[in-house]
């Protein structure tokens, strides 16, 4: 019988046109071409025969030791076998030149012999169609190329073609490359562009890292946590996807299979305050170009604000199944496109007015051509005041339960007191008191309508009984402050009634359109150990936030939830939503927050 745990031990590469998972047997495993919700070449993620992979691993298979060049997204997989060692490096090139962005859809692969005289087997077999069809492959003058998958894809390389296109393995006695090309065709010599192409894209990385503004303590987690969130904007358009991969389960045989490979502007506002904490901010100013031409469509839509769209901004998202594919794990069903495009969602508001303050107030923005986005800020105000005690389907997307989540009117005031200290410090005069009224309304009515004395706790919405983890960022946005009862209150309610075994915590456990939920979300435990110390409670944060950090795979990543009974990783992968919760935690809880002794080492 097959092991319930999963294996989630895998590498994300990429360029921020593309995302490619790895795993740890050699092979790429989820690679979608030419962009992020493009058809995928490899997925044997979710199908090991129908899926399609490029595997480079030793001949009788196994397992190697994966592990990122420090401070970069280039992966190195270290294979040991009777026969030698050797070891794969994989990247997707990217860096800066001729005043742009090199970023094209290129796969690079080296594999380096180390000791003894160590054998490869390579297979490269793509699929199209959603793997309902195999690429036919030919042997060409110094390539194989493939027909099927709609453009030009092709694979260079200067290891013998024959074994390649046979699976036949072979001994690696030098560096041998390879280049899987998307459209682009390669005439340089193979060997020069690859190690061209891995220097520059190391210094690239390295170069991004180094601008980063860091706590510290925990600087090699948000490093890579950091690394994530850069390589889930697409950077042609701003846009920023939740994650690389779809349909991965929330829980084993749960139904909750979704496809997060899309812009959720929620989602998009998060990883851009994490970033921003670590003064990257070159992300916000292409999002907010991005989000621009999405509100200027808004009357398309009714004149609302979707919630999730397209990397182009794309508002039809028809979900659909693929009923062919076995699924992670046998988990079905396999979804492509999203059916949360037509949910109403109000919170985005308020985080869209969030997502361009610093525009406003950043000292280091106000030097641009392009004045800040003025009348952005009034429409995003204009529909907090609209839909202000509006139903919606809530932070949590319930499919068949509208109500006036508590969440969505924290954004609203989170929002309208964004938009207040822009108007007071920028001289706004007519925005001036429609902002101060809403923040006064709104924190009035979470406090009428949404405290429950009998819990102890807010509530999940206007009216409920329901505990919802999210509102833990009550405390983390400053809405409940280190002084106020409530705020002491609220989290020890939310503790003690949303904790799992491993004191972990679920979003909620009132059943939804699915029942009840089973594993612990992640970013839910982030913001748990993120309030603690905010309200004082350092240690506690930091308990909490070092048992998380554990639980991260080899390569440091995160999924979207955790098993509290084995706490093995469910969800689709990387999750920006468990980074940024970790980015958040780890500046709250750092001890440079804390002062430090005279002559103490750093």
């Amino acid at each position: 019988m097959e092991n319930k745990k999963p294996s989630m031990d895998l590498a994300i590469i990429g360029n921020c046109q593309y995302l490619a998972l790895s795993d740890a047997d050699g092979s790429i495993n989820w690679l979608c071409w030419p962009r992020f919700d493009s058809e995928f070449l490899f997925c044997s993620l979710l199908d090991s025969e129908k899926g399609g992979r490029f595997s480079i691993a030793p001949p009788e298979g196994g397992k190697g030791s994966q592990q990122y060049l420090v401070n970069t997204n280039v992966r190195r997989t270290y294979f040991e076998s009777d026969k030698g060692f050797f070891e794969v490096i994989d990247f997707a090139p990217r860096f800066y030149a001729n005043n742009n962005y090199y970023k094209p859809t290129i796969l690079i692969r080296i594999v380096r012999p180390i000791r003894g005289e160590p054998q490869i087997k390579v297979q490269c077999n793509p699929v199209y169609d959603y793997g309902k069809e195999h690429c036919r492959s030919f042997v060409r003058n110094g390539y194989l190329d493939y027909e099927g998958a709609g453009d030009r894809l092709r694979l260079y390389t200067n290891a013998p073609l024959s074994y390649i296109h046979g699976g036949t393995p072979f001994v690696i006695d030098k560096t041998h490359y390879f280049i899987l090309s998307y459209g682009e065709g390669i005439d340089a010599d193979v060997s020069y562009f690859c190690e061209d192409m891995l220097q520059k894209t190391i210094s690239y990385w390295h170069t991004w890292v180094k601008h980063c503004f860091l706590p510290r303590d925990y600087q090699a987690e948000v490093i890579r946590s950091a690394l994530v969130l850069k390589l889930h904007q697409f950077e042609d358009t701003g846009a920023i996807i939740a994650s690389a991969t779809t349909s991965i389960p929330e829980a084993d045989q749960s139904g909750r299979t979704w496809d997060y490979r899309y812009c959720w502007l929620r989602d998009a506002w998060f990883s851009l305050a994490a970033l921003q904490k670590l003064n990257q901010f070159e992300e916000m100013e292409s999002f907010v170009n991005y989000l621009r031409n999405i509100v200027d469509g808004m009357n398309e839509h009714g004149g609302r604000l979707q919630p999730v769209f397209g990397v182009s901004g794309e508002s039809k998202l028809t979900e659909r199944t693929l009923d062919h594919l076995h699924g992670f794990r046998g988990n079905q069903p396999i979804r492509i496109g999203n059916q949360a495009f037509e949910h109403i969602q109000n919170d985005v508001y308020g985080e869209m007015i969030l997502a361009i303050k610093p525009l406003f107030l950043d000292q280091r923005f106000l030097g641009n051509q392009a004045p800040p986005p003025r009348t952005l800020l009034l429409k995003l105000l204009e529909k907090i005041e609209l839909y202000h005690n509006a139903k919606d389907a809530g932070l949590w997307e319930f499919r068949g339960n509208s109500q006036v989540h508590t969440f969505s009117l924290l954004m609203h005031w989170a929002g309208a007191s964004a938009a207040l200290e822009i108007a007071n410090k920028k001289h706004y005069l007519d925005i001036l008191p429609s902002a101060k009224k809403l923040v006064s309304k709104t924190k009035q009515l979470i406090h009428e309508k949404c405290w429950n004395d009998s819990i102890g706790a807010f509530t999940q919405a206007v009216g409920s009984e329901h505990l919802d983890a999210s509102l833990l960022m009550m405390i983390n946005l400053g809405f409940l402050s280190l002084d106020e009862p409530k705020a002491h209150q609220h989290i020890n309610s939310t503790v003690e009634v949303l904790s799992t075994k491993n004191q972990l915590l679920h979003r909620y456990i009132a059943p939804d359109d699915f029942g009840k939920t089973e594993n612990a979300f992640i970013i839910c435990s982030f913001w748990l150990a993120e309030a603690f110390g905010h309200l004082g409670m350092q240690d506690k944060g930091r308990e909490i936030l070092e048992k998380l950090i554990a639980c991260a795979n080899p390569t440091g990543l995160y999924s979207e939830d955790l098993d509290p009974n084995d706490l093995s990783l469910w969800g689709n992968f990387p999750q920006t939503y468990s980074h940024v919760g970790l980015i958040n935690a780890a500046f709250v809880l750092s001890k440079q927050n804390t002062p430090t002794i005279a002559g103490e080492e750093y």
